[in-house]
């Protein structure tokens, strides 16, 4: 995980699966409002966005940076 002054970066293609969402909400929740993660996988993480969606309603703006097909790139603002 890199860090700099407004965007985290966050890859997780190495980590192992089920331990992928928790350290997600985990970064997600250090955030301070305004700040955002930029999220690197190796699959559209949608269903990240329906559980954020679900969990975090309101609290978070999502954006595509790129859409694969090996690399998914998604900055997570946290909104509050």
């Amino acid at each position: 995980m890199a860090i700099d002054n407004d965007t985290i970066m966050l890859d997780i293609r190495t980590i192992v699966p089920k331990e992928k969402h928790p350290k997600i909400h985990a970064t997600f929740e250090k955030l301070s409002p305004g700040q955002s993660m930029t999220l690197i996988n190796d699959h559209n993480p949608k269903p990240l966005y329906y559980e954020f969606s679900f969990e975090k309603p309101g609290r978070f703006k999502w954006e595509y940076t790129e859409e694969g097909p090996e690399v998914w790139k998604v900055i997570i603002t946290k909104i509050f």
